[in-house]
């Protein structure tokens, strides 16, 4: 699933190329992608586009007369940019947005329908979409500490609840811990005042590298190779392969549909954490579906 980092180049690549240009027009073909009723995809169209923004692991684009598009893209979706409308048989569009300057597409992986679109009108429109996790990047050490503890659960768990932080998953989870060198399953009203700081200082420093690890990458062109396994990577995604930090293999547990890669002994004082049994505890700690985690709400 695209998590802060890719959302924020993809919105880069997007203010570029459509802020100031016209929307011609919107074509939806998928049949479950479309999540509003009002106001209607068509009344969008012949708008001009005057922000492009992230709100939670959403890309929202903003036209004339205050109304958004909010494109949610769950595990398989992807964004494309095209000079020219792809070929009406093509089945893997979900929809194309036509604008002066070239065509977005909106493709999606695999045979599960998750991701979404939604139109909505003015902030308090894209204020109901977002679950209302606080942005790493403008909180306070403070305002991190005290959302970190309001709830008491473990660590993963926390880090990746939208309504408490915004736009963190699976992926960029593994890597702030793994920086930080805290366990996956520690509880989070346990830790100690070094240890919600440093966590905070890891978060920070994490999603900033990757940002722009992942522009550079694009180099000014549209970003094409959006995954959650990512060369370089020092946790995620690299089970059995060396800690760049201590060269131990990298362990896992695995839980729901997910997994969490993690160091031992960087991260758990050495102790290999039983998957069986951890498994069950971060299972009963995470939601039982991607929609449910990502339809979380403040509460």
């Amino acid at each position: 699933m695209p998590e802060l980092p890719d959302v924020t180049v993809y919105v880069d690549a997007l203010n570029e190329r459509i802020r100031g240009r016209c929307l011609e027009r919107v074509s939806v073909r998928g049949p479950f992608l479309l999540r509003s009723v009002t106001p209607p995809v068509q009344a969008v169209e012949g708008r001009t586009v005057v922000d492009v923004r992230r709100v939670g692991k959403r890309v929202c684009i903003g036209v004339e007369g205050g109304l958004w598009l909010a494109i949610h893209l769950m595990i398989g979706g992807r964004l494309h940019w095209k000079p020219t409308a792809p070929k009406p048989t093509d089945r893997r569009v979900l929809a194309a947005f036509t604008f002066d300057a070239g065509v977005l597409t909106l493709t999606e992986g695999g045979t599960q329908h998750r991701a979404s679109l939604h139109v909505v009108e003015g902030e308090e429109g894209l204020h109901a979409l977002d679950a209302g996790g606080i942005d790493v990047f403008t909180a306070t050490p403070e305002e991190f500490a005290a959302m970190l503890r309001s709830e008491n659960h473990t660590l993963k768990r926390s880090l990746t609840d939208p309504r408490m932080f915004s736009g963190i998953g699976n992926a960029y989870s593994d890597e702030i811990l793994w920086a930080a060198r805290l366990s996956p399953v520690a509880l989070t009203q346990r830790l100690g005042d070094a240890e919600v700081a440093e966590l905070f200082r890891a978060t920070r420093s994490v999603l900033a590298e990757w940002i722009e690890r992942l522009r550079a990458q694009a180099r000014g062109k549209f970003p094409e190779k959006v995954t959650a396994f990512r060369e370089g990577m020092a946790a995620h995604g690299r089970y059995g392969q060396p800690c760049p930090r201590c060269g131990a293999k990298i362990q896992r547990i695995r839980y729901a549909s997910n997994e969490t890669n993690y160091c031992a002994p960087c991260q758990t004082g050495g102790k290999l954490l039983a998957d069986r049994g951890l498994s069950r505890l971060l299972h009963e700690d995470w939601p039982k579906t991607l929609e449910e985690m990502e339809g979380l709400k403040r509460r």
